[in-house]
């Protein structure tokens, strides 16, 4: 029989598709997670890896060997939980992924009040300008702009949020302002780049008819920081204006979006009562902050 660590030293290669990954989540040193997942492949008689300059990929064995392992991952996390038999408050690591716009103006100021009221909690935030991988656990949970449709996920809407084309009070002095669609042709604008657009919902300026984009970043916060700076018009979240300091909605009539966020979760993971608690302390300081944050623009 096969002990935990075991599992836990292949569960962390097949997530990580490579041994220095593994070793860094472990903190361990690459050649001794080298081993033990050799020592492991003898032990069952079959490689669980398939190794190539590009890594290690699960081979058939291997896959079907994951299903087990994480199995035994799910059933140690709620033994310790039930072990240190905690009834209220949250206490251990949580890692929340999400898109650079949320991560940098809403889950700082969230994430610090739920720290403030669980003294034993360590909140991680991973901002990435990409969907975040659930299944090889980059994270414990995410928040989306759009509700995934395959996989062991559940998926809790947490709120809508609105984004408005903005400009700042710098730029209108020396450009002006735009009071018609057609107008904004004239204009430097500020947006995304059309080819590492990771979801639809952030293509704003396509469904605007704008075919340009000058000034082009895969980042929220870049973008935020361009039009503050008086560099050119571009779409803000609301509960981001503030940050921006002195500027000014563009067409706010003509446009108006609305988008929203979503809580994902794997499956598995709704009976670990403390991600629970994190959960519901997450959504109720979203919708929170965001409805604070939207009525101060």
């Amino acid at each position: 029989m096969k002990s935990w660590d075991d599992m836990r030293i292949f569960l962390a290669t097949a997530r990580g598709e490579s041994l220095s990954a593994a070793g860094r989540q472990l903190k361990m040193d690459p050649a001794t997670v080298g081993r033990r997942i050799a020592r492991l492949e003898e032990d069952f008689g079959t490689p669980l890896f398939a190794k190539s300059p590009q890594g290690y990929a699960l081979t058939e064995a291997g896959t079907r060997l994951l299903g087990h392992a994480e199995e035994a991952e799910q059933a140690m996390q709620e033994a310790q939980e039930t072990v240190a038999g905690r009834t209220e408050g949250i206490a251990g690591q949580i890692r929340i992924g999400a898109p650079d716009g949320c991560a940098n103006y809403l889950l700082p100021q969230v994430c610090a009040r739920i720290a403030d009221a669980n003294p034993d909690l360590e909140v991680q935030i991973v901002a990435l300008p990409r969907v975040v991988n659930l299944s090889k656990r980059e994270v414990d949970m995410a928040v989306g702009v759009s509700a995934p449709t395959a996989g062991r996920l559940t998926v809790q809407k947490i709120c809508d949020y609105k984004l408005h084309l903005a400009a700042s009070r710098r730029y209108v002095r020396s450009h002006g302002l735009p009071e018609t669609l057609e107008d904004l042709r004239a204009h430097r604008l500020v947006g995304y780049i059309p080819d590492m657009i990771f979801d639809k919902e952030l293509d704003y300026l396509d469904n605007l008819g704008v075919a340009r984009i000058p000034l082009a970043s895969n980042s929220a916060s870049v973008q935020l920081r361009w039009v503050a700076a008086g560099a050119g018009i571009g779409v803000l979240h609301d509960f981001a204006m503030q940050a921006a300091g002195r500027v000014l909605r563009v067409l706010p009539v003509t446009i108006s979006l609305t988008r929203s966020f979503y809580l994902i979760r794997h499956a598995d993971d709704r009976r670990l009562e403390r991600l629970n608690r994190f959960a519901r302390a997450l959504v109720d300081g979203m919708r929170e902050e965001v409805a604070r944050l939207e009525g101060l623009t």
